[in-house]
């Protein structure tokens, strides 16, 4: 009989093993057997928890995600004034984390999954509402109505630029995507420094 208390430290080596899997493997070719085997447990526990590989692909996702929504949190916190928020959260979108060979390999296969996954589109719209979303709060009060054309090209260029490094491997150009989604936001601003 399982101990009580075993279901989420199961559940989290599995989520962890399925980003590392995809990792080692570079897409979604890979198997609840090898998954599970990377957990260290059957690939039967790994079914009963998630019924199938889509379901923990999303819950790995869902883990990925939320590591990047408190990372903006934490970056918000530390930030005094509307320009300093925009720029915590363009920087989180940058931070070494986002960048781990493992976690690069979980999202480019997550925008393919999108394409033909209701459930994974949805979690991708989630993750795309809370950027703009943050976005907005900020660029109202500083662009007035011009923030939702701002925060779409903003949002763009962090996506763009990510999956560019991403693809580029280089971690010499983390400070460089950076530095353009800033360049933009203070075009977009027309330096105001609020």
């Amino acid at each position: 009989m399982p101990k009580l208390g075993m279901e989420p430290i199961r559940r989290a080596a599995l989520v962890k093993a399925t980003i590392d899997e995809i990792g080692a493997v570079g897409n979604l070719d890979v198997t609840v057997s090898n998954i599970a085997k990377r957990a260290g447990m059957s690939s039967a526990l790994a079914h009963h928890y998630f019924g199938g590989k889509d379901q923990i692909f999303l819950a790995a996702m869902r883990h990925t995600l939320a590591i990047y929504a408190a990372e903006v949190r934490t970056a918000l916190k530390g930030a005094t004034g509307h320009r300093a928020r925009l720029e915590a959260v363009i920087r989180a979108g940058f931070s070494s984390s986002n960048f781990q060979p493992e976690v690069i390999a979980a999202w480019l296969n997550f925008y393919v999954l999108a394409q033909t996954s209701t459930d994974a589109h949805r979690l991708l719209r989630i993750y795309q509402r809370r950027l703009h979303s943050n976005l907005m709060h900020d660029l109202r009060p500083l662009v007035g109505d011009h923030a939702p054309g701002t925060a779409a090209r903003l949002a763009g260029l962090i996506d763009g630029l990510y999956l560019h490094q991403g693809l580029s491997r280089s971690r010499a150009e983390l400070s460089d995507a950076t530095a353009h989604v800033l360049a933009l936001l203070n075009i977009e601003l027309g330096g105001r420094s609020q």
